[in-house]
């Protein structure tokens, strides 16, 4: 779909996007110039700010949600380690760990990470090191999703986010094997794996092989290798030092896969519902010219698919998340914005004809996943 005015051998990406990639692995696809909508929507925006006094960053409300959900993680975490002594004390409060650290990963860190939090480039830093808190690498992390996934979303071989190698099979322009016939049932119980595999495995082969998938990075600097070591060893006292001193090996093991299995599956649950389902759109470039069909912004919104607008709940305790089209469009906004900004965004995309999609709560975008992994599993189904 193009309007007016878009055609084009592309463009730098615009400011809004989460971060400007630095490396480029190959030559990366070209989007076209941007058009009327991108302008309108951007002017809109920008309206929609200055009439309603908001702020887009440093929001009160932002803050008062993060000590809420920190001081919550800590109380977890003491009831835990030292009050816990039975199981049926133990399974809750390790569901709840897990919960409470999703939730810290969708609002502070997502929104640090995506430089969303504050204006204060430190203030966003330090947000973006919970990710380093719960055992995985800020840096890898802004490289695979705020680069890769955020510049190239749902391409296959570019989009990092969208690559399980060979255990899945997210995307019709990706091999099918025999085994993902089955991957509809398979994969939610590896997704809760996600979090052990950064923990213990991917961050190390990522930096070391300078390598995010099929995507070349940049080698750590100096301050970017500190943090990661740092981070792992803060992470790995606080999931084993300490509870050692106070439980058996056998039940600080089980708390920690109870409470990674759950932190692993909110996490890949919630970011797949975005983007791996039946209503998503996965272009390719053209092979000979490596021109995508749509500019950047429209190619975010066809790609993308909110859900669960209308829940004060959800969009409290995902950080926003379920808002992922204006998020995709205005990642340094905070996320507290989206759901009123939402509708200057849809309202502008019906006027210029382009799709807007949203699931109407998180149960029917999880079917929605659930039927598109069955799909990719058995069939050889061609892109939208």
């Amino acid at each position: 779909m193009r309007f007016p005015g878009q055609e084009g051998k592309g463009f730098r990406l615009m400011q809004e996007c989460a971060t400007t990639a630095r490396f480029q692995p190959g030559p990366p696809p070209k989007f076209a110039h941007p058009g009327p909508f991108q302008a309108e929507l951007k002017r809109r925006v920008d309206a929609w700010f200055e009439e309603t006094g908001r702020r887009r960053r440093d929001c009160p409300e932002m803050y008062l949600k993060s000590a809420i959900l920190i001081g919550a993680f800590i109380a977890i975490y003491v009831a835990l380690v030292f009050w816990a002594q039975t199981w049926w004390q133990v399974v809750p409060l390790a569901i709840l760990m897990g919960l409470s650290t999703a939730s810290i990963g969708f609002n502070v860190q997502h929104d640090g990470g995506h430089q969303a939090y504050s204006d204060h480039k430190w203030i966003n830093r330090l947000a973006a090191l919970a990710m380093d808190a719960i055992g995985a690498s800020s840096y890898v992390w802004r490289w695979k999703h705020g680069v890769f996934h955020h510049t190239y979303t749902n391409i296959a071989g570019h989009d990092s986010d969208i690559d399980l190698g060979h255990w899945g099979r997210l995307s019709p322009n990706q091999p099918r094997l025999p085994f993902h016939r089955w991957q509809h049932w398979y994969l939610w119980p590896l997704y809760g794996l996600m979090v052990n595999r950064w923990e213990f495995w991917t961050d190390f082969e990522n930096v070391i092989a300078g390598r995010v998938g099929k995507q070349k990075i940049p080698r750590p600097t100096l301050r970017d290798t500190a943090v990661l070591i740092v981070g792992k060893i803060f992470f790995f006292t606080l999931a084993f030092g300490l509870p050692l001193m106070r439980h058996p090996l056998w039940a600080v093991f089980s708390a920690y896969l109870i409470f990674t299995m759950v932190l692993g599956l909110t996490l890949s649950v919630v970011f797949q519902l975005a983007h791996c389902v039946q209503e998503a759109e996965f272009p390719l470039p053209s092979r000979d010219s490596g021109d995508m069909e749509n500019t950047w912004f429209i190619h975010q919104i066809e790609t993308t698919v909110d859900f669960a607008r209308g829940s004060r709940v959800a969009s409290w305790l995902l950080g926003g998340l379920n808002f992922q089209i204006e998020h995709h469009l205005f990642p340094r906004v905070c996320h507290v914005n989206y759901p009123a900004m939402s509708k200057v965004v849809e309202q502008t995309c019906r006027e210029f004809g382009i799709r807007y999609t949203s699931h109407a709560s998180v149960w029917s975008g999880i079917r929605s996943h659930y039927v598109w992994l069955r799909r990719m599993g058995r069939e050889d189904a061609p892109a939208h």
